[in-house]
């Protein structure tokens, strides 16, 4: 093993040390966790805020070449915590609006990152854990992950992530799945070109570092220059299909829809068996 999970619980408790996640390097490769796993790292507003500060402060670190993003647990991230986003009131779409400006802002951290970036994918990536692992340089998957867009299914607008999955898959393939809502398995991801390692044995994260540790040996200012040229290529559509998005989830929230759906799929998982939560958002 090239890691071991440092102890994140406090005497009191249990409760986790470093709130929704956490970090801690292994040489010059910050690895970052997402940490909730009892919900397979769904994510809150409070939670992706406790993420940004840390890829932030691995971004503006000089001693960091590269970084790995993962999940505590048996899963990457389920998505948007369907608990939070499915209280916003049809008479309030503004509040649908803002928050998906802060999701933007959130995933512009990911994107301007100029180090190298690998995605850990060590469960179930769906809906916008899917999207992030899009937004990184590398991703490595455990062979039993599970990836994709099942918003749809939940009553939400696919704008965002269709954006990035056709960038990484074509349309066709891409139409498929976010109108079906269906996830990929590792080795279809990784037969499509969207996963670049599938890991069958042994930890997911380790090979992830072995991929990052490569990626930091190449000239920082070559990879940072070339890394800023792969976003100018797709600025502008990339912003296009957020200020659509925000149209789309406004209109969606305004109309209950997302509202309904949400709460019928959290109804109907509170009677199923843990193993059958597979929903991202």
């Amino acid at each position: 093993m090239l890691t071991s999970e440092p102890d994140r619980t406090d005497a009191v408790g249990g409760r986790p040390k470093a709130g929704f996640a956490y970090s801690h390097r292994h040489d010059d490769v910050e690895i970052v966790v997402m940490n909730r796993p009892e919900k397979l790292n769904a994510w809150t507003e409070a939670m992706r805020d406790d993420l940004a500060e840390i890829l932030v402060r691995a971004r503006d670190d000089d001693s960091v070449g590269a970084i790995v993003l993962t999940g505590s647990g048996r899963g990457f991230c389920a998505g948007q915590d369907l608990a939070e986003t499915r209280t916003f009131a049809a008479a309030d779409p503004a509040r649908a609006e803002a928050w998906l400006r802060r999701i933007a802002a959130f995933y512009d951290v990911i994107r301007e990152t100029d180090k190298p970036t690998v995605a850990a994918i060590n469960g179930v990536a769906a809906g916008s854990g899917f999207q992030v692992t899009l937004l990184m340089d590398v991703r490595v998957a455990h062979a039993t992950a599970m990836l994709g867009q099942p918003e749809v299914s939940s009553g939400i607008p696919s704008i965002t992530g269709t954006y990035l999955m056709a960038q990484a898959l074509g349309l066709s393939r891409t139409t498929e799945l976010v109108l079906s809502g269906r996830l990929m398995s590792a080795d279809e991801a990784h037969a499509a070109g969207v996963v670049h390692d599938v890991v069958t044995t042994g930890d997911v994260v380790d090979v992830a570092i072995l991929r990052a540790q490569r990626l930091a040996r190449q000239p920082a200012g070559a990879v940072a220059r070339t890394k800023a040229w792969l976003r100018a290529m797709t600025e502008r559509s990339y912003r296009d299909a957020f200020t659509h998005a925000l149209h789309a989830h406004r209109d969606a929230y305004a109309s209950g829809e997302p509202q309904r759906e949400m709460s019928r799929f959290l109804e109907t998982r509170a009677t199923a068996p843990a193993a059958d939560v597979t929903e991202g958002r």
